[in-house]
């Protein structure tokens, strides 16, 4: 079982998949940065208003004008702000993600338009040409 596990390891596509993870765990941090530092204070209501700390209290023991981390701790809330920082979160992330597989299809049609590989014929002719030019040139 072991010996299977090392092979299981060692297949080029879990090496890349466990890149992938780690990349995408880091460029996760970079899209909760880029909403919470940059894009809520421009959407947020006017003021010093925080969205993801914006709720609803569904418990009478929950004031308003907590944290949400506060209120959590008082009773149920219904804490649509951070709802809505995490779906803007996913919004910015899918674009980001549409705009790499677009960029990467691009390139993939570029390689497709490549000029098609030379036929055995076409490479002969294309060696005697070639021998032929030296030849003039030595002479």
């Amino acid at each position: 079982m072991l010996k299977s596990f090392v092979q299981f390891i060692k297949r080029g596509n879990v090496i890349d998949l466990a890149v992938g993870v780690i990349i995408g765990a880091s460029f996760g941090k970079i899209v909760d940065s880029a909403v919470n530092d940059l894009i809520m204070p421009l959407v947020s209501i006017p003021g010093d208003v925080d969205f993801s700390n914006l709720y609803l209290p569904l418990s009478k023991k929950v004031p308003l004008g907590l944290t949400l981390a506060e209120a959590r701790k008082l009773g149920p809330i219904f804490a649509w702000g951070n709802f809505v920082t995490v779906v803007v979160n996913f919004f910015i992330l899918a674009f980001i993600v549409f705009l790499l597989v677009r960029l990467v299809h691009r390139l993939m049609k570029k390689d497709e338009t490549q000029a098609p590989p030379l036929t055995k014929q076409e490479t002969l002719l294309t060696e005697i040409r070639d021998l032929l030019k030296e030849k003039e040139t030595v002479s």
